[in-house]
C-alpha cells in the first residue's frame, strides 16, 4: 500500500477546529483502543498525532519522538505537558464536532482518558487575535510537503511530527503599545503585512526567521485562535519532518543562543507543550504498523 500524509497537515486551516489531548489511564495497554481508531476515524475529519508515551506504552519507537522539554530560558520559561494521543477536528459545524468528539472519546474510552479540549477558530483571514497575519512564510506546494513530511521506509514514508503549543495573549497589554512598538515586538506592519528592515532583533520575524538557522528551519504552521471568557491566545500547531527544525527555533525564541529573548514574550506565554508523530496514510485509514499495529 502506499502511504501519503494525513490529508488535513497541508490543507489551509478550517472555520473551525475542535483539539482534543489524551493522557493514557493508568496499567492499560492501547493497542485495542489504537486499533479501533485506525478502523473508525476518517482522515478527512482531522488529524490524529501520538505521543511517546503512548508509543513506550506499545514497547515501540519511533525515531525522533520525544516528549516536549520544559526549557527555562532569559527570564522566560516554556511548559511540558506532554499527552499520549493528540486529535484535531476540523470543520465549519460545531455541531457536527461535538458528535465526532463524543465518538472519539467513546472509541478511546477503555484506554485514554480526555484531559483537555478546547476550541480553535480561523480570525479573519488567518490572523493572530493581535491582528497579525499568521504563517505568512509557511512554504507551499513541494516545499511544504519537503518541510512537513517525513521519508523513510514502510510505515514511516508520509508521516510528520507536530509541536503544539497554547500561548496565551495579555491583548490588554499589547494595546498599551504604540502601533510602531506592536510592528517592532512582530517585525510586521500591520497594515501592509511587509517585514520591517530596521525591526530590532528581538521581533519575533527576526527571532524566527526559518531561512537564518543552519541547517534551515522551515515548518509548516498550521496555528488556530481560542478564546474564553477571560483569556485568549493562540494553540500553536508546526508541523515538521523533524522535532529537530522547531527546537532550534524555540531555543532562540528563548534567548538561549545569544541571550535575545522573542517580543512575542512581551505580551503572550506558554501554557502547555506537547510533541507528536502523526502517522500516515494507508489505505485509506492511519498506517499504525511503525508502532506495532
Amino acid at each position: 500500500m502506499d502511504a501519503a500524509p494525513q490529508p488535513n497537515i497541508l490543507v489551509p486551516i478550517p472555520p473551525l477546529a475542535r483539539a482534543l489531548a489524551f493522557v493514557l489511564r493508568p496499567e492499560t495497554n492501547p493497542r485495542d483502543a489504537l486499533k479501533r481508531l485506525q478502523s473508525e476515524f476518517e482522515p478527512k475529519h482531522g488529524i490524529v498525532g501520538a505521543g511517546e508515551p503512548t508509543v513506550r506504552a506499545l514497547g515501540g519507537t519511533v525515531e525522533g519522538l520525544r516528549t516536549f522539554p520544559a526549557l527555562s530560558g532569559v527570564g522566560v520559561v516554556t511548559a511540558s505537558t506532554q499527552h499520549a494521543l493528540w486529535v484535531q477536528l476540523h470543520g465549519n459545524d460545531r455541531g457536527v464536532l461535538f458528535d465526532r468528539e463524543a465518538a472519539i472519546v467513546a472509541t478511546l474510552g477503555d484506554a485514554f482518558i480526555l484531559d483537555d479540549a478546547i476550541d480553535l477558530f480561523r480570525y479573519r483571514t488567518g490572523h493572530d487575535l493581535t491582528g497579525y497575519e499568521d504563517g505568512t512564510e509557511n512554504p507551499k506546494e513541494a516545499a511544504a510537503v519537503e518541510a512537513a513530511i517525513t521519508t523513510g521506509g514502510a510505515g514511516r514514508a508520509g508521516s510528520s511530527f507536530v509541536a503544539v503549543q497554547r500561548w496565551v495573549h495579555d491583548l490588554a497589554r499589547f494595546q498599551r503599545f504604540t502601533p510602531l512598538e506592536r510592528d517592532h515586538m512582530m517585525g510586521r506592519n500591520l497594515e501592509s503585512n511587509e517585514e520591517l528592515e530596521d525591526a530590532p532583533q528581538s521581533a519575533h520575524v527576526k527571532r524566527s526567521a526559518q531561512e537564518s538557522y543552519d541547517p534551515e528551519a522551515f515548518m509548516l504552521r498550521r496555528s488556530m485562535p481560542w478564546a474564553k471568557a477571560h483569556t485568549h491566545g493562540l494553540e500553536f500547531v508546526a508541523f515538521g519532518e523533524s522535532l529537530d527544525r522547531y527546537e532550534r527555533v524555540l531555543h532562540r525564541m528563548l534567548g538561549l543562543d545569544d541571550g535575545l529573548v522573542d517580543g512575542l514574550f512581551t505580551f503572550s506565554r506558554p501554557i502547555t507543550g506537547s510533541y507528536y508523530w502523526c502517522p500516515p496514510i494507508a489505505g485509506g485509514r492511519l498506517d499504525l504498523r511503525l508502532i506495532g499495529l
